[in-house]
């Protein structure tokens, strides 16, 4: 046998020796949202609807044939781990108690964010005010909307006694407190109040600069078509980001399982965000007094622009990819599944790899327009800033390590793993092997 054939060989009968864990979202969810979004992008940039309502248009795009996948393809909605029953339905008399107390728990955080809303100044001031125009618009439907739908869900729920209804008892003062299941509840809607106003305070900007780039002559500079690309990576990255956190239902199975308890993992997250963000312009990890851009340095070559541009796209569409393969399920300090597939297949933590060295190739901060000591200063900044993120990679770690799938999932790629096995070669250490069966 071929030295080549007998190397394929001995790889497939790896791989099937060592089967890669089950993934919580199949990849036919993911591709049917960025199917939605591009056809809506495409009517959008025919006719030029490039305004706040065409953005808010850009993520119903990319729900809606998330949704209708997940409910008639994949039938998530029939996984154990909705805890949700459909053949034995409660009498809605049975669980109206329940339902009552729970309604007052879930009203009584709504009112909390809405204060804390009300009381953040920075809230009220740029594109934050898209995001409280929407949330003063759908509060009164969702208020509403409440009522049916915690009626209903109760009736099916195995156990309809959440950290909600924790939270109502403890309120009307009908059950014992339960601290553990309050924590969790706020924890978890401390996370969806935080970063969906953020994502859909970001929504219209980005939108409306992708419809509105002009691409005539485009192909010819490849700056400008670089730019025009990355832009479109982040309109896809943020609707399926800002669907993820809109859309946290359990009959989509997409509820939040847990979010992260640890102050480490909220301080590392919070810091690469406004308006706690360090990496600002003027912030104490800005890296970028004394730097110039790719653009700069490669002027008047464009090979390399072409080059370095090529693979600053490719960086970007890795960032994205790793937000489109959590289908409805994308979230900051939840665990809500364990995505095994796409770009998770190579390494755990594609998106914040690829974020980093697009910063460290956009950037070179060893380049300076300055001083010897600006590019000292950026180039340890920016290592900073990539030890940030590897600081939130290991809190997150520590989070989902609880649960035994992503154990299993963190073996095999340790294991398995393009990114991890590159690492393991890079400082000298054989690879793990599978435990015998």
């Amino acid at each position: 046998m071929p030295r080549r054939m007998y190397h394929d060989a001995a790889l497939a009968a790896a791989v099937h020796a060592d089967p890669r864990p089950a993934s919580a979202v199949s990849r036919g969810v993911g591709l049917a949202g960025l199917a939605g979004l591009l056809v809506w992008i495409g009517v959008a940039r025919a006719y030029g609807m490039d305004g706040p309502y065409a953005g808010l248009m850009n993520l119903v795009a990319c729900a809606l044939p998330m949704v209708l996948w997940s409910l008639l393809v994949d039938k998530v909605h029939r996984h154990p781990s909705t805890g949700l029953d459909w053949e034995h339905p409660q009498p809605w008399r049975a669980t109206l108690d329940v339902s009552l107390v729970k309604l007052v728990g879930l009203w009584t955080t709504w009112a909390g964010i809405a204060l804390i809303y009300a009381t953040g100044r920075f809230y009220w001031d740029g594109n934050y005010l898209f995001a409280m125009w929407c949330f003063t618009t759908a509060a009164p439907w969702l208020v509403a909307a409440s009522i049916p739908y915690v009626l209903w869900l109760d009736r099916r729920l195995v156990e309809p006694r959440d950290g909600a209804w924790a939270l109502g008892a403890w309120v009307t003062h009908t059950a014992p407190i339960d601290g553990a299941a309050i924590a969790g509840h706020l924890r978890a809607w401390g996370v969806k109040a935080f970063f969906l106003a953020f994502m859909l305070a970001i929504v219209p900007p980005g939108f409306a600069e992708f419809i509105r780039t002009p691409t005539f002559g485009i192909l010819a500079d490849p700056v400008r078509l670089t730019n025009w690309l990355i832009t479109l990576m982040f309109v896809i990255d943020v609707a399926f980001a800002t669907v993820g956190y809109m859309l946290t239902m359990r009959p989509l199975d997409a509820h939040i399982r847990s979010a992260n308890p640890y102050a480490a993992g909220w301080m590392a997250a919070l810091i690469c965000y406004p308006p706690f963000i360090l990496m600002n312009e003027g912030g104490p990890l800005d890296y970028h007094p004394g730097t110039a851009d790719w653009t700069y340095w490669f002027a008047g070559h464009p090979l390399a622009l072409a080059v370095v541009g090529a693979v600053l796209v490719g960086l970007t569409a890795i960032y994205a990819w790793a937000t489109v393969a959590f289908g409805l399920r994308f979230s900051n300090l939840t665990h809500r599944g364990v995505i095994t597939h796409g770009p998770y297949a190579w390494s755990r933590h594609p998106a914040y790899l690829s974020k980093n060295l697009f910063w460290w190739l956009s950037t070179i901060p060893i380049l300076s327009t300055g001083s010897l000591v600006d590019m000292v200063r950026a180039t340890v900044l920016l290592c900073v800033v990539s030890g940030v993120y590897y600081w939130r990679a290991r809190t997150e770690e520590r989070h989902l390590s609880e649960d035994a799938h992503y154990r299993a999932y963190s073996d095999w790629m340790m294991r398995n793993g393009a990114v991890p096995r590159f690492f393991q070669r890079f400082i000298g250490r054989p690879a793990p092997r599978a435990a015998a069966t």
